[in-house]
């Protein structure tokens, strides 16, 4: 899951003519879902954008408060672009979840951000429609968040490594007959030329 957390003056999310959501001073959080990530993904991007220390404190020293903190609000919008590969200079979102399994799963980020937090300052966009998202970038302040990869587990990772063994014992056997091949061309063709040889004399 990847997420890209802005601190703000305000920010608002309007679709069509109808204003969705808007917050005063606080966080806007774009959200890409990728077609790997589970709930373990959700706990860690949520726990980041909750307690990242993107504000001053009460003696104007930066970077000491979270959102929750300094009580602020936090907009969350879907940005399903964020999982972009390129393909040339082709945008390709084939890495993104489905819209049919992200909307639930996006609606569950939602539900864990307020649970964590408090619900009545958890504002979002409208998963899936076409937004126009205002932002007052505070700073400039822009933060890139990524949920590590899983770990390989025991198992999987014997498993790749018995892979990788049978893989270097057919490069190495190959190598061995190669090196025999050589060898018996090299007889060859010294026989060749001694046969050579005894038609010239």
């Amino acid at each position: 899951m990847k997420a890209i957390v802005q601190r703000v003056a305000k920010a608002s999310v309007i679709a069509g003519e109808n204003h969705i959501s808007s917050i005063g001073r606080g966080i806007c959080v774009l959200v890409g879902i990728s077609a790997e990530d589970t709930q373990r993904d959700v706990d860690y991007i949520v726990r980041k954008i909750l307690n990242l220390r993107l504000f001053e404190d009460e003696n104007g020293c930066a970077w000491k408060h979270s959102v929750m903190d300094k009580g602020l609000e936090v907009l969350c919008v879907s940005q399903f672009t964020l999982q972009c590969t390129l393909k040339g200079n082709k945008p390709d979102f084939h890495s993104a979840m489905a819209a049919d399994f992200a909307q639930p799963f996006y609606n569950n980020i939602l539900e864990q951000l307020r649970i964590a937090y408090k619900p009545e300052l958890i504002k979002d966009g409208q998963f899936g429609a076409y937004m126009q998202v205002h932002i007052q970038n505070d700073g400039p302040v822009t933060i890139y968040l990524e949920s590590p990869a899983a770990p390989i587990d025991a198992k999987q990772l014997s498993k790749l490594e018995k892979q990788q063994q049978r893989k270097e014992k057919t490069r190495s056997k190959g190598n061995s007959e190669s090196g025999k091949d050589k060898v018996g061309q090299s007889a060859i063709s010294g026989a060749e030329g001694e046969l050579s040889s005894e038609k010239g004399s």
